[in-house]
């Protein structure tokens, strides 16, 4: 391997020794909210800087938390911004929220994207024959930890469902924290089931139901609803690390996506993070939800 992907590689095996926090920017839940990844006190893009695999075998990956388990917010990379800082999604210059669709509350897994991956959203997948969601890989962590808000977690891929979202193909990879308790009996799909009962099903079920209360229809699913095995999710896993790598190389247009980095010295996009004039952490308290978010929502057909 030689180019690009050769120092993207060799810089990868440097970060995974590097120490990641997090420079929260205004009150979370708030339209000024950015949370943004430091590697060792300067900000890094979670998109583009962060490597994707965390070890040289590639069996463990980094994963970029958005969403904790059980809250309701729903957070995510902008792909607009400089550096994709966390932000919270709006509609309408509102801010979202997943409502509690009964039993479950909020987000039921720690929630996030996989790094240096994209869902080209010019490319139909032979199996789904839907194109690209234009983001990175989701990632939904199973592990009994409730992660924070742009945490970097070193997980092992599981498994994979795919949501078929307005034609677009919305890959939910299943994955789990390698320092979980669990961790060494769950190595594939049909693990998950003999040691974790019922959380696939109910996996399937949340994503399912979950905007109904927001008045949209059920969401659907390419397989049936089936959660395809490890093999399969790190096929899917490597074609959207290759489509990043066309993305942050200039052989894919672009578009509204920022290919702002400050790591890949090959990259004409790179900047340093003084140039970029990111705001100094201000670790303000969250601002209060409306207690509406709170409401229980019965949904007609889910299982409990």
């Amino acid at each position: 391997m030689s180019g690009p992907l050769n120092r993207i590689s060799q810089l990868g095996n440097h970060l995974n020794m590097s120490n990641y926090t997090v420079r929260t920017v205004g009150k979370a839940n708030t339209l000024d909210y950015r949370a943004y990844i430091e590697q060792d006190g300067k900000p890094v893009s979670p998109f583009h800087d962060i490597p994707l695999y965390a070890n040289a075998e590639k069996t463990v990956l980094n994963m970029i938390v958005e969403v904790p388990r059980w809250t309701n917010a729903k957070l995510e990379i902008s792909k607009e911004e400089p550096l994709n800082p966390i932000i919270q999604d709006t509609k309408k210059g509102k801010l979202r929220y997943v409502r509690n669709c009964f039993p479950h509350h909020g987000y039921i897994h720690n929630y996030g994207a996989l790094p240096q991956t994209w869902e080209d959203p010019n490319v139909s997948h032979p199996e789904t024959k839907a194109f690209g969601d234009n983001d990175p890989l989701d990632v939904c962590e199973i592990g009994e930890a409730v992660g924070y808000t742009g945490q970097v977690k070193q997980v092992k891929v599981l498994g994979v469902m795919a949501l078929l979202d307005e034609g677009e193909t919305d890959w939910k990879i299943i994955v789990i924290d390698v320092k979980d308790p669990h961790a060494s009996k769950v190595n594939d799909i049909e693990d998950v089931e003999r040691h974790f009962p019922g959380l696939l099903r109910a996996t399937n079920e949340w994503f399912r139901i979950y905007k109904i209360p927001d008045g949209k229809p059920e969401n659907q699913f390419a397989f049936s609803g089936e959660c395809k095995n490890k093999k399969y999710a790190e096929d899917v896993v490597r074609e959207c690390a290759e489509a990043w790598e066309k993305l942050i190389s200039g052989k894919t247009e672009p578009k509204d996506i920022s290919l702002v980095n400050t790591t890949l010295s090959d990259n004409t996009h790179v900047k340093s993070a003084a140039e970029l004039n990111i705001p100094e952490g201000t670790n303000e308290a969250p601002a209060p939800i409306d207690p509406s978010i709170d409401k229980w929502f019965f949904i007609s057909g889910a299982s409990v």
